[in-house]
């Protein structure tokens, strides 16, 4: 790989963390006011549109055929509607760190399941660094584990569980196919157009009722950040990378979007950073470093 492709790499790993890491505090300022549907099928009107601006602009807007349709759709469905939309569901009822806590262990998921599809190799490095990821994430909310127990938790736990899974699914089809995507752009496009319409369509039939008029600024501000930035620019980033390396070191970067989330509690609602959050970097860093390092080749 050559030291250009090796920065766009680095950037687009980096713009995943940094990004994706700040959508937690989007997706809970933005369901304040507005239902959780309607933040998720908005902010893939906001990505959409955008898209579309861009294509037409290259002159790169086209019909890719019902087989790559199909595809798209099949993708939007698993990473757009559900993971996105359940996650966006599961935070009106659950606390965005336990949210990004939970949303943690797809790594782990997606480590086993690259595994079942044979596109890795199985390997001790492996098991022992999403191990210790994972125990870095858990001993942030050690004194808060308890309240996965919170029968007032379990609908979002829910959710919680239905999105990982379908992040995880979506993420081993596209390292699995990625080879017969040809323009990133114009396939997101197609998904976040569906996903837009279907999330649409469910939050009119489950918020039928809703108060256009209570919808704050802060809230549609951060649905508009959502669209730019969570969708737009995150999912462009993610297919990208994952061109590049391993399905399970892309996700491992949940790690890093967990501690940006409580950075961010720290920094917008005044959470304390205490030793613990400390020791829990270390060892999010030491397992990142210990499922992704290769010794170099000579």
């Amino acid at each position: 790989m050559s030291t250009q492709k090796d920065v766009k790499l680095i950037v687009a790993l980096f713009t995943i963390a940094i990004v994706w890491g700040t959508t937690y505090l989007g997706i809970r300022i933005a369901v304040q006011t507005i239902p959780a549907w309607f933040v998720a099928g908005l902010r893939q009107v906001v990505a959409s549109l955008i898209l579309l601006v861009i294509l037409l602009y290259k002159n790169e807007f086209k019909w890719i055929g019902w087989k790559s349709l199909g595809r798209q759709i099949f993708l939007a469905s698993l990473m757009i509607i559900i993971a996105n939309g359940m996650t966006t569901v599961a935070e009106e009822s659950i606390p965005s760190g336990l949210a990004s806590l939970l949303t943690a262990l797809s790594p782990i998921i997606v480590f086993l399941g690259s595994l079942v599809f044979g596109l890795q190799k199985p390997s001790l490095k492996g098991f022992i660094g999403v191990i210790i990821g994972f125990s870095g994430v858990a001993f942030i909310f050690r004194d808060g584990l308890g309240d996965l127990l919170d029968p007032n938790y379990k609908t979002g736990i829910a959710y919680l569980a239905i999105a990982i899974s379908g992040w995880a699914a979506g993420t081993i089809y596209i390292k699995k196919y990625t080879q017969k995507s040809n323009n990133i752009f114009l396939d997101l496009f197609y998904q976040f157009a569906y996903a837009a319409i279907a999330q649409l369509v469910i939050a009119s039939l489950v918020s039928p009722a809703t108060d256009f008029n209570k919808w704050s600024l802060e809230s549609m501000a951060a649905i508009v950040y959502l669209g730019v930035f969570g969708s737009v620019v995150g999912f462009f980033c993610y297919n990208y990378a994952l061109k590049k390396v391993t399905a399970t070191e892309v996700s491992i970067l949940s790690y890093f979007n967990t501690i940006i989330a409580i950075f961010l509690g720290w920094l917008v609602l005044n959470e304390t950073v205490t030793y613990d959050l400390l020791i829990a970097t270390v060892l999010i860093i030491l397992g990142v470093f210990i499922t992704n390092y290769k010794k170099p080749t000579t």
